[in-house]
């Protein structure tokens, strides 16, 4: 029989982002890095463009930081880093975090993409070949 008699029964299921999980470690917690609490405190311009890039974000996303009183580079990374990870937390958090503690946030995003051990971003692999 062909495949158009039979009538669909059930919708396919969506698959459910459990929102259970925390950041490895806290906003305040840069120096368990030193190096990198260093790096942030000579140049967070360039540390943030970096982390940026190892993420596959474009390079100079967190430069749009100067146009505005709220961090926005910053803080739709911060964005992007919970939802990749499925870490609970709220987009009001984040803009308070990208607002007050830039510097921090950069540390607390570059220390969750170790501790995850994110994988290379298809963009790096093309760009190597």
């Amino acid at each position: 029989m062909s495949a158009a008699l039979w009538p669909v029964t059930s919708q396919p299921s969506q698959p459910s982002l459990d929102l259970s999980a925390e950041w490895s470690s806290g906003i305040c917690d840069c120096c368990d890095d030193k190096s990198e609490c260093c790096l942030v405190c000579c140049c967070c311009p360039c540390f943030a463009c970096a982390t940026s890039r190892k993420l596959g974000e474009c390079l100079c996303l967190p430069l749009v930081d100067v146009l505005g009183c709220v961090p926005s580079g910053t803080l739709s990374v911060r964005v992007s880093v919970r939802h990749r990870y499925g870490i609970q937390g709220s987009l009001c958090r984040d803009c308070v975090c990208a607002t007050c503690c830039l510097p921090c946030v950069w540390c607390q995003i570059s220390r969750e993409m170790k501790s995850r051990e994110l994988p290379a971003v298809l963009g790096d692999i093309i760009g190597r070949r």
